[in-house]
Parts: C-alpha cells; structure tokens; sequence
C-alpha cells in the first residue's frame, strides 16, 4: 500500500502517463474528456525536473543521518507532533506493520520511543527523542533549501512564481 508518488510521466512514446496509469496523449484529453495544455505538461515536466530530477535533496538527507528516506519522513512527521501507529501509517501511505518496522528501526536508533496512549492501553504513541528532533530539523533543513536557480530570479519574479504556486497548490 505504499504511494511511490503520482506522477505524470513522459512515455517513450511521446505521450504522458496519467498518475492513474492511463495515457494522456499530448494535445488530446485524458480519459474524463478533459483538454490537456501542451504548456501545462510542459510546465509540469520543468516543475519535476527541477524537484525531484537536478535539487533532489533525499539523497543529501540519507547520506547526512545514515537510514533510509522514508525514516527520515517518519521522523520528520513524529517531531511535528507525536502520533499513533495508526496515524503514522496513515501519513506515511503505508500499513501498520511497515510502520512499526520503521518505528522499530528509529526506536533502537533511540531516535523515538513509545509509550502507552493514555485512552487506550492497547495503542501505542510514538514521540521523538531530543536526539530525534534534531534529526529531524537537520532533515528539514537539508529538504528545504532552495536552489541557487532559484534564490537567483528577481525579487519579482519569484513574487509571481510564488503566486502561481500557490493557486495551483489549492
């Protein structure tokens, strides 16, 4: 049950796979009939590139704390608040057991530790440790540097981008 991500991507054949597995052929419409931009796709492939192709930071973040990308997302969701199991597996796109195998992972790193839900006995909340929220916020950090494409626009135009962004974000 775990969400790889749902991505467009460019298929040899020129056109794009949809995230629910169909086509979409460029220029045409996906399969609710609906037109899709020769820009749009465009602007989508520029927008992945930039992200996950050329500034990847996950393998900054696994190099820097040495456990696994989804570790660090376990953790970095844990020091935001504690959790259940339930809920981190929730978060996660995951199921229980892969869940507490992460949680066993960052327990024995002494990263979290977990502790009795105080309504239910049965139940487990997961909390960091200090040495895990500062795993956690190294994390963070690392994730949220912008590039230095980026930090280079004019004041302006990042105004805009960041405009755009944020009405295609909701």
């Amino acid at each position: 049950m775990r969400d790889h991500g749902a991505r467009a991507r460019v298929r040899h054949d020129g056109n794009v796979g949809a995230p629910d597995g169909g086509a979409v052929r460029r220029g045409g419409a996906d399969r609710g009939g609906r037109a899709v931009s020769e820009t749009a796709i465009r602007v989508w492939e520029r927008m992945r590139e930039l992200v996950v192709d050329r500034h990847d930071r996950r393998k900054e973040v696994v190099e820097r704390l040495g456990m696994s990308f989804v570790k660090t997302k376990a953790l970095r969701l844990l020091a935001k608040r504690p959790m259940t199991m339930r809920e981190l597996a929730e978060e996660l796109l995951t199921d229980r057991p892969y869940a507490t195998v992460l949680v066993d992972d960052l327990e024995q790193r002494g990263l979290v530790e977990r502790t009795v839900h105080p309504d239910d006995r049965r139940s487990k909340i997961v909390s960091t440790t200090d040495t895990g929220r500062a795993a956690a916020a190294i994390a963070t950090e690392i994730m949220g540097r912008p590039p230095a494409s980026l930090l280079a626009l004019p004041a302006a135009e990042l105004a805009a981008l960041d405009e755009i962004l944020a009405r295609v974000a909701d």
